[in-house]
């Protein structure tokens, strides 16, 4: 969990006690330009002598601030001023300056939405992963301890709350994403949900290999049987009173995933260990929205298997009974996490919820398709238009893709009602895998199919490349943000 104090100060800069003051630079049309408090505006001439450009993520630091014992700091904006922006500068900033332990973000900006935005970005961005570090520790600079947004708008000590308990819980989702499979297998990431929720007014219902097998759960059991170490499905409840809406979760939680018998390449395994990012996600949004107290009930289903190599292990062309009786032939033992998530998505469909989300490291596709930082979304229309347009707020960027029809004949099996995929095709691979979801998505009391969204955060769970904007390399807890948004705004409003 962060440990970051965040206060607001209409004071100038150079009366507040604080170790580095961060102003930012725009990169203007015709050069680049200050964005600071109006008592820096001083430093516009110190730009050049620096070298800042104003280019985003860009960092440069300054000896002092008029003889106090700040040093200055100039953080690059980009092109444009936006929350967007503000939010990926202070948070660049305050990831650069770990180490450090205490700074003043005095970009003169007097706008609710983008102060907020700031205070967000640089809450992210003060984390540090460093389980695992015993004689290495003193490498790693401990996160920035605490923050000052020089601004005289008006945020609540209640904004002020909510944006902790939103970093907090995403900062639990990067903590679990980066821990390693030997430590973080079904059972022992039971027990963390179940420890991350104490407190929280959300019931939690673990199902055993037995339960799971009672209820006729075949895709999260087939998955698991190679392992010695069993399958679980993680039920997280949040029913506050009065709420009138429900949306279920459900999260892709492989904690290993070697591919099976259909085994990766040993380049493409390693990662894996991240390959339950959608399960941590969803964990992390019922526990946030249950802190925040939205009035909404909320219902995650975590299918927590490791796909393992063993004498029980499935085989290709071994047929799964999937809950509700849909029988699927494994044409691909490394398509496996459509197989745990279409047991999660019967499950959630029997409650009759308002709608459905899915959120799964899913497919490689993903990442040819659209990167390492753009999240592919399909399903409903609608509602995947609501998490788009959520991502655009965030500032996590979210995109509508499409799930052809012509598609769905690639799932055809010779003897089962379905396949995992097609040997050999690898057209659309992240359309399929979302057509194979939605044949599990179930109607509501109403007749109507159950509105449904499906992202796939194969890319952008993990950040892989160099640091940047608030984000370090590891785990991002990608989608958090959007989903809490896109939630508040369609089922709260």
């Amino acid at each position: 969990m962060t440990s970051l104090s965040v206060t607001t100060s209409p004071d100038a800069p150079a009366s507040l006690d604080v170790d580095v003051v961060v102003v930012a630079v725009r990169a203007g049309a015709d050069g680049p330009e200050l964005v600071a408090h109006p008592d820096l505006a001083h430093l516009q001439p110190h730009l050049t002598t620096v070298g800042a450009t104003g280019k985003a993520d860009e960092f440069v630091r300054f000896p002092s601030l008029d003889g106090s014992r700040a040093s200055v700091a100039f953080v690059g904006l980009g092109k444009q001023l936006s929350a967007v922006t503000a939010r990926q500068a202070a948070g660049s900033a305050v990831r650069q300056l770990a180490g450090t332990g205490s700074v003043a973000l005095a970009f003169g900006l007097e706008d609710e939405a983008q102060v907020h935005a700031m205070i967000e970005g640089a809450s992210i961005a003060a984390y540090a992963f460093t389980d695992y570090r015993q004689k290495t520790a003193s490498k790693v600079k401990a996160p920035v301890q605490s923050v000052t947004v020089c601004t005289t708008a008006t945020v609540s000590a209640e904004a002020i709350e909510r944006v902790r308990i939103v970093s907090d819980h995403i900062a639990l989702v990067r903590d679990l994403t980066n821990r390693s499979g030997g430590d973080l297998y079904p059972q022992s990431f039971a027990d963390a949900a179940t420890e991350a929720a104490k407190g929280a007014p959300v019931t939690v219902e673990v199902w055993d290999e037995k339960r799971l097998a009672a209820e006729g759960c075949g895709g999260i059991i087939g998955i698991g049987q190679g392992s010695s170490r069993q399958p679980r499905l993680v039920k997280v409840s949040y029913s506050p009173a009065g709420a009138e809406k429900h949306v279920a979760l459900v999260g892709k939680g492989i904690t290993y995933d070697t591919g099976g018998y259909s085994l990766k390449p040993a380049e493409a395994m390693n990662g894996m260990q991240n390959d339950m990012g959608g399960a941590a996600v969803s964990l992390g949004l019922v526990l946030t929205a249950a802190r925040l107290g939205l009035p909404v009930r909320l219902t995650a289903w975590l299918c927590m298997s490791e796909n393992l190599v063993s004498s029980t292990a499935i085989r290709v062309n071994d047929i799964l009974t999937i809950r509700g009786g849909t029988t699927v032939e494994v044409m691909n033992t490394d398509a496996e996490g459509r197989l745990v998530m279409a047991d999660g998505l019967v499950l959630a469909s029997e409650e009759n919820p308002d709608a459905i989300i899915d959120v799964a490291t899913l497919t490689g596709a993903a990442i040819v398709s659209l990167g390492r930082r753009t999240v592919g979304v399909m399903g409903d229309s609608d509602l995947v238009g609501a998490i788009v347009a959520a991502g655009e707020q965030t500032g996590e960027p979210h995109w509508h893709m499409p799930l052809p029809e012509e598609l769905r004949s690639q799932l055809d099996s010779r003897f089962a009602d379905m396949a995992n995929l097609k040997v050999g095709n690898r057209d659309g691979g992240m359309l399929v895998a979302g057509i194979f979801l939605k044949e599990f998505v179930g109607n509501g009391a109403d007749g109507n199919p159950i509105p449904w969204a499906h992202l796939d955060i194969a890319g952008a769970a993990v950040n892989e490349g160099p640091a940047y904007g608030y984000l370090d390399a590891g785990a991002t807890g990608v989608s958090v943000r959007t989903l809490l948004t896109a939630i508040e705004q369609r089922f709260t409003a």
